[in-house]
């Protein structure tokens, strides 16, 4: 087979990160739409990467966040994001090279984009790495109705085990709906 030196991989990647580029920027300037919202998987080491000390040493490697009801400050540019989200009701501002995105997706339309990301310190992955809890994001709007949910979510989210060194991979499969 010949020499790929177009990179079509490269500019097949570049191509679906501007799909997710123009999807935030117009959540940015609108809101969501209807029940779209987005679980956003991100590799915590790439560069550029910006969350606070407390984050990272929950999340060394990996991290997900639902962009859905409880959001503020959503910022998107040519290279990345930012957004403030709460972290179990602590404030926190991240900043996100699109480069460091792992995978997007809406499962309100079953929609699914995946890249491939390389992290800073790349370690070699465990046997068998447990899956990265999800930092669920909660509605500012129905902060009543929620609140019973975003208690036990977060509860969930505490007591779960550290992560342990290594990569850990999140299938955004067993964020949908069968």
């Amino acid at each position: 087979m010949a020499e790929d030196q177009i990179r079509y991989d490269i500019l097949a990647q570049e191509a679906l990160r501007g799909v997710m580029r123009k999807v935030l920027a117009e959540v940015a300037r609108t809101g969501l739409p209807g029940n779209h919202h987005f679980f956003i998987t991100f590799m915590t080491g790439a560069p550029g990467v910006r969350i606070s000390s407390r984050l990272r040493e929950r999340y060394p490697e990996q991290m997900t966040i639902v962009i859905q009801f409880q959001y503020w400050d959503l910022k998107v540019t040519d290279t990345g994001f930012e957004v403030g989200l709460s972290f179990s009701d602590v404030p926190e501002k991240l900043e996100i090279p699109f480069s460091a995105v792992r995978g997007f997706y809406d499962p309100s339309v079953n929609f699914e984009l995946e890249f491939e990301v390389k992290a800073e310190t790349e370690a070699p992955a465990p046997e068998e790495a447990p899956a990265e809890p999800v930092a669920m994001v909660k509605p500012a709007e129905r902060k009543s109705e929620s609140k019973k949910k975003s208690a036990a979510a977060e509860k969930e989210a505490q007591d779960e085990p550290a992560p342990t060194k290594g990569a850990d991979v999140v299938s955004l499969d067993a964020f949908r709906k069968k």
